[in-house]
């Protein structure tokens, strides 16, 4: 699995060496610790929103030159994340009986944002459709074949699919028990032109 995670860390990490700026003077431009860069930038740890734009403050960039390129290049027309992919995460504040683990990430300059929660029966049919979105699925229950153009994939549960819904798609329950997904819908200006 291609880690998105640690584009965060590597984009600030790149930019501070090309800037010549030391870790700390980025930490304390940021208001944060020496340290907390230090495992952003390997990606060990994911900041926090607002702990992410005083970095890229600290780092003297305005926001949108940042995400600029954090888009990886990827030559499949889908992204499968298994269950047993996912990686814990270190949250920069502690806190107790609580377990991040990350899935997934991808940076797009997305005009709309939609969740579903969809379930699909045994013998279930549908012809394949598109979308006008980025889509990702989160397998909760059951078993998915998905058929993604001319590719199936099956999903157990816990597995992620993220693709680009202008390929024609259709998920198929072949199981004898209902699953269900959440469904992520991305929709982005340049999907429009």
């Amino acid at each position: 699995m291609e880690n998105y995670l640690l584009n965060i860390g590597k984009r600030i990490k790149n930019i501070r060496k090309e800037k010549q700026l030391i870790i700390s003077q980025v930490a304390d431009g940021a208001g944060v610790s020496n340290g907390l860069i230090s495992r952003i930038e390997n990606g060990r740890t994911i900041p926090s929103l607002p702990v992410l734009f005083n970095i890229i403050g600290a780092l003297q960039i305005d926001i949108g030159s940042f995400f600029d390129g954090m888009e990886s290049a990827n030559d499949n027309n889908h992204i499968v994340i298994r269950a047993n992919e996912y990686k814990n995460i270190e949250k920069e504040v502690e806190a107790e009986g609580f377990a991040y683990k990350f899935i997934f990430n991808k940076g797009l300059k997305s005009i709309g944002f939609e969740a579903v929660l969809l379930e699909v029966m045994p013998n279930s049919k549908r012809e394949k459709v598109s979308t006008d979105a980025y889509e990702f699925k989160y397998v909760l229950s059951g078993e998915i074949n998905y058929l993604i153009d001319k590719e199936e994939v099956l999903l157990n549960e816990g597995d992620s699919l993220f693709f680009d819904g202008r390929i024609p798609h259709v998920p198929v329950n072949k199981s004898d028990k209902k699953a269900s997904m959440l469904v992520l819908y991305f929709f982005n200006a340049a999907l429009d032109n």
